[in-house]
């Protein structure tokens, strides 16, 4: 919960902006020359690595999103379940040289992540907390996997790999009169042929002149606006002021150190490689095919549903355990604070320290569902515009982008 935000947030950009610079607006409509969508994805791999790297930038993402998600208790605005409804920016500062900076403004605060060359620094506002980010010694290389990489192919080559693993459950088009932040895009539209999916079609915006994703939506079925959205509403491809890659922690902050990093790195790369393995000598998933430990997935395509063991007394009791133990480390650190400062700090409403309480929001969610039953047993449907959710009263979660028939007939599937 803590640094989920930022993570997701990082990673979404991070693939927005790492093809390359986009062109100058223009007025009226824009019209673009015809591409195939294989000449699209060749032309965005060959921009994603071309020789010198990404351009200096500055913008704004936004996301929104509406799911028609059940209503949940209260949580603060920087919790990560603030991001399933309404809308919500980041800024970006991006300059060569390993230069970057991401900031989510909350109604009363702000979190930053400040990287420059080998050292980076989060900020939370809320609770007046600078932490300095350290990779931890011996974290392993990236892992290899048994698939090419991008580099092992060229990039007409990588699209029509794609485009042929896509082609078995995916239609798709290409439509070259659309615009984001007043630049020319071409849009990638992939359209499941699965009838049981809630996605309608997901639209991919290409930069028209250097084919850089601007903006990714998704469509559910039987609605004209997207259910969930992220891309560009505003980018600057000039250097940013080099006082956006500085950081200094504010008077009174409280500092900490935090390493990141990767752990048992050979025993994940095994498992990646097992599974890259399973997936691609695999010839239908009509039945359940074991993914992780007791993990399973029904179906294929779009129409895939994950099956996981699930216990909501279990889950309760581990986030209950997990938010009194930050709460103790909380308390512990306001008392060894100097005398004279302000002890039993707050977290403020952009904190994380004031989200919901665990147990209250997994009741509200169990609340909202509907009770259903049929030959493969009993349990508790929840049902969004673009996800379905099956709990089982024999312990099983069901979830995937499908209509309720197809997760009970999964749920059917033991």
């Amino acid at each position: 919960m803590r640094w989920g935000v930022p993570v997701a947030a990082v990673a979404v950009i991070g693939a927005a902006i790492g093809a390359g610079p986009v062109i100058a607006a223009v007025s009226g409509e824009p019209v673009l020359p015809e591409r195939s969508a294989e000449q699209l994805l060749a032309g965005a791999v060959a921009a994603t690595h071309k020789e010198g790297g990404i351009p200096p930038m500055s913008g704004t993402v936004q996301q929104t999103a509406s799911l028609g998600i059940p209503a949940l208790p209260a949580a603060g605005g920087s919790s990560p379940l603030s991001l399933l409804s309404g809308s919500h920016e980041v800024k970006v500062w991006y300059g060569a040289a390993g230069k970057l900076r991401v900031a989510m403004p909350t109604q009363l605060n702000e979190t930053n992540l400040v990287i420059n060359g080998g050292q980076a620094w989060y900020w939370d506002s809320a609770t007046n907390t600078a932490t300095k980010l350290k990779i931890k010694e011996g974290t392993p290389e990236r892992p290899a996997t048994p698939v090419p990489q991008q580099t092992d192919l060229t990039p007409q080559q990588l699209a029509q790999r794609l485009l042929d693993a896509a082609g078995e459950h995916t239609a798709i088009r290409v439509i070259n009169t659309a615009e984001v932040a007043g630049r020319p895009v071409y849009q990638l539209v992939l359209a499941p042929k699965e009838e049981g999916s809630l996605v309608q079609e997901v639209r991919i915006a290409l930069d028209g002149e250097t084919y850089v994703p601007l903006q990714v939506q998704v469509y559910a079925k039987g609605s004209a606006e997207p259910a969930y959205q992220v891309g560009f509403t505003q980018v600057t491809f000039t250097p940013p002021a080099a006082e956006n890659f500085t950081f200094t922690p504010p008077a009174g902050a409280k500092v900490e150190e935090q390493e990141v990093g990767f752990e048992n790195g050979k025993d994940q790369r095994a498992e990646h490689a097992e599974h890259a393995e399973h997936a691609e000598h695999a010839e239908h998933a009509e039945h359940m095919e074991d993914v992780a430990g007791d993990a399973k997935v029904v179906g294929e395509g779009w129409a895939t549903v994950a099956v996981l063991p699930f216990d909501a007394d279990t889950l309760a009791k581990d986030a209950a355990k997990d938010a009194a133990e930050d709460a103790a480390e909380d308390a512990a650190e306001d008392a060894a604070k100097a005398p004279g400062s302000e002890s039993g700090e707050q977290h403020g409403p952009g904190g994380f320290g004031s989200d919901a309480d665990p147990q209250a929001l997994i009741d509200g969610v169990l609340r909202s569902a509907t009770p259903v039953s049929g030959t493969w047993g009993s349990g508790k449907l929840i049902k969004t515009k673009l996800v379905t959710a099956l709990l089982t009263d024999d312990g099983r979660l069901l979830v995937g982008a499908v209509t309720p028939e197809e997760i009970t007939k999964a749920a059917g599937l033991k």
